[in-house]
């Protein structure tokens, strides 16, 4: 039986209500006709030229990427700007364009979730729980036996694809950890979260110097606070992808759907001093 985009977005909904976003997040259809119908589906972290151009020759009616392209307010779609270019590319295609972002970092089975069940974290919870305790951004656990802390970034190493800017670490190499909290793409808004404050590793993306040496300084002059490990944040959520296609899957039966392995990362190199 065909579907249509509409029923994509319904199966989208259930997956990842809208109703977890958080305020700033701008999820949802961004082009196409809910009435349309839909045989494929190609899913990105990143709705940039070339997964547009994959979904495009791949013949794809829909890319669902996980980063919105229209975030932020714009004021034009010309063709000379990147953005207005995706968009034609995609509208002359008749490839709808669906994004998926906070409400699919909260949920169960999520982004955050994914990265704790892959490192083996017990008992783990949101670090901003919402009104289902079970739902919220990041998460907090307890792994089964202390590591140390260069042994939980080299495990992150076999979970996560590899990217140029690596894997970078603050904190000794050979310091014990147990409790691990996390958060999938950009997180050093959660550095002063109790959580985060009382986990003895803080695993996230995009860390910014000044936070993360605030928190490290701070943690110093306390005793209490996290080793700090920041992952790139295309990988950190990449490996939500096959979840989320799998999930797709059961609920758009003969829907073909397939994951992008192109590595997003903006970062093409690095020169180590």
């Amino acid at each position: 039986m065909s579907k249509t985009l509409s029923d994509v977005l319904a199966a989208v909904e259930r997956l990842w209500p809208v109703s977890g976003a958080s305020e700033w997040d701008a999820p949802g259809l961004v082009t196409g006709d809910p009435a349309s119908g839909v045989e494929s589906i190609h899913l990105a972290v990143d709705a940039v030229a070339e997964t547009v151009a994959e979904a495009v020759e791949k013949g794809c009616d829909l890319l669902l990427t996980h980063h919105p392209l229209v975030l932020r307010p714009i004021h034009s779609v010309a063709e000379d700007r990147y953005k207005g270019a995706l968009l034609a590319r995609l509208i002359r295609a008749n490839c709808a364009l669906i994004t998926a972002h906070t409400n699919a970092d909260v949920v169960t089975d999520g982004v955050s979730d994914l990265i704790a069940t892959r490192l083996g974290l017990e008992d783990a919870t949101p670090i901003q729980p919402q009104a289902d305790p079970r739902v919220g951004i990041g998460r907090v656990g307890t792994l089964r036996e202390p590591i140390t802390l260069g042994a939980l970034a080299r495990q992150l190493g076999t979970i996560l694809p590899p990217t140029a800017s690596g894997i970078r670490v603050a904190g000794a190499y050979n310091q014990l950890v147990r409790t691990v909290s996390l958060c999938g793409g950009a997180g050093d808004s959660l550095l002063g979260e109790p959580a985060v404050v009382q986990s003895d590793v803080y695993i996230t993306s995009d860390l910014r110097h000044h936070p993360a040496s605030e928190a490290r300084e701070q943690a110093l002059l306390s005793g209490t606070g996290p080793a700090l490990i920041d992952v790139s944040h295309w990988a950190s959520e990449w490996l939500w992808l096959e979840t989320a296609a799998q999930q797709l899957r059961t609920e758009l039966d003969e829907v073909e759907i397939t994951v992008s392995d192109l590595r997003t990362d903006p970062w093409d190199f690095v020169i180590v001093q």
